[in-house]
């Protein structure tokens, strides 16, 4: 937290890591320009241009002191962000002066930082994404053949497992980390495309040499370790891409509120409830409650970062010809907001999955009053089979079922199987046969062999894959 009476921005202060918040500073981005600009020089030196050792040499040796106070004396003065950082540059590295920038435009550095940023808050955010998928695979295997209450329409259903239900949770996730790790191999590079994405400049540059022209463009990629170049750009590459990124975290919203609102739910039920410190205070006037914050906060974030998506989808839609300037602005708040937003959305839910209290006794519970409700179709064939009319059978099941019901709302108990032990219409049926039908287990199906299956067959080779290039990242949760 902060004293300062101005505003700062909630996600830094409360919720996002270090070291994203230190990824996306003005500093870390100034240093990447700098990069660029070095990087550039050295290739057009490599292939032709004239740009003495002592430009290259000064370059490098001042490639971190970057003094932003002093570029923010220039850009009150050229109301240009680019130019003052090229000015202040300059004034560190004086034999590099006449060669900065050399053919580039604004979005040569803007752009391909940006592109860079990206990728690497994108590893940091599958690397936090692999942590959920890993925390929730254990979760899932310990609690795989736990019975429990399914709902359809929050309404009780047929019976599944917790370790099913947090398989669910599972799979979300994982098909999130497919998409992006797909979006990190794929993630292209802005390059050297000159001020309409003509190359124009460049080409002046190297006389009419197309063949230098597409080596430098590959070269500069290559030094920042992408591997694919937008072939075809603006003067600032397709938004679209953008967008797409966005699509990704978006998806990891959704399945973070998917999971964190059936939490809530289950812990209004009082089955699972999410981690809570020993000093925890749920309420200032209500020292007894236990509230979901933490699932709450996903919640919150989440609906703040898929909002995010549908800001980069307008952008994209909404550009004029090679380049307007409306964009700017816009992504200088949602480029850094969706990922301090994502990141700190899944240091939750992997603070919330490795915490998560199952209270078996209370499952148990709610199980049982719903029991004899679910064997009211294996009681019928029990009647059936002792020579009773299927009919008949079901309009008693039927009557008795409602009337529990009722009586259940009440509060009373659910004596369904006494009931039906008592009415002259099961009088052929053992009243043991009626009570072996309502074992739990019997009610389940496959939940638990379809958690190992999913585990063995699909996540586990999906978690080594991942694990050869990446490893999964936890952090505390800040408040």
């Amino acid at each position: 937290m902060t004293d300062s009476p101005g505003y700062r921005s909630i996600l830094a202060e409360r919720y996002a890591s270090p070291v994203m918040l230190e990824l996306w500073g003005p500093e870390r981005r100034a240093r990447f320009w700098r990069r660029l600009w070095l990087v550039l020089a050295e290739e057009e030196r490599r292939l032709g241009v004239a740009i003495p050792e002592e430009a290259i040499k000064q370059m490098r040796e001042h490639l971190d002191d970057v003094d932003l106070t002093a570029v923010a004396s220039y850009e009150r003065r050229l109301r240009h962000d680019v130019m003052a950082h090229i000015h202040h540059f300059g004034d560190q590295a004086p034999a590099a002066r006449p060669y900065l920038h050399l053919g580039a435009t604004s979005a040569y550095v803007t752009d391909n930082a940006d592109l860079i940023l990206i990728r690497e808050s994108l590893g940091i955010l599958l690397g936090r994404l692999m942590a959920v998928l890993e925390a929730l695979r254990d979760f899932a295997l310990q609690h795989r053949s736990l019975p429990a209450v399914a709902y359809t329409h929050f309404q009780p259903a047929q019976l599944t497992t917790v370790g099913k239900r947090a398989a669910l949770w599972l799979q979300d996730f994982a098909l999130d980390a497919e998409d992006l790790s797909d979006a990190l191999k794929s993630l292209p590079f802005r390059g050297c495309k000159g001020t309409t994405g003509t190359q124009a400049s460049f080409l002046e540059l190297f006389e009419g040499d197309h063949q230098k022209v597409r080596e430098l463009d590959r070269n500069v990629a290559a030094a920042f370790g992408f591997t694919e170049v937008l072939p075809l750009t603006g003067q600032t590459y397709t938004r679209k891409i953008d967008s797409r990124v966005l699509d990704r975290l978006s998806g990891i919203a959704q399945s973070a509120s998917k999971f964190a609102t059936d939490i809530r739910l289950l812990q209004h039920e009082g089955e699972i409830l999410e981690p809570a410190e020993s000093e925890q205070i749920g309420s200032s006037a209500m020292p007894y409650k236990r509230n979901p914050v933490r699932c709450e906060r996903i919640c919150a974030l989440s609906r703040y970062l898929i909002a995010l998506r549908e800001n980069a989808a307008y952008t994209a839609a909404t550009q004029w010809l090679e380049r307007s300037l409306d964009d700017s602005a816009n992504r200088r708040l949602v480029l850094p907001d969706s990922m301090l937003a994502a990141d700190a959305i899944l240091i939750l839910v992997t603070n919330v999955a490795r915490g998560l209290e199952v209270r078996e006794a209370v499952i148990r519970r709610n199980v049982e009053r719903v029991m004899p409700f679910m064997a009211t179709e294996r009681w019928l064939l029990l009647g059936v089979r002792a020579g009773g009319d299927r009919q008949n059978l079901h309009e008693v099941i039927r009557r008795h079922s409602r009337e529990v019901a009722r009586a259940v709302e009440a509060g009373g108990k659910n004596d369904l199987l006494e009931r039906l032990a008592r009415d002259p219409a099961f009088s052929r049926v053992d009243a043991g046969a009626l009570q072996q039908e309502l074992d739990p287990s019997r009610y389940i199906g496959r939940a638990a062999e379809q958690v190992e299956e999913y585990i063995a067959d699909r996540l586990d080779p999906l978690l080594a894959a991942l694990r050869s290039i990446h490893k999964p990242i936890e952090e505390e949760v800040k408040v």
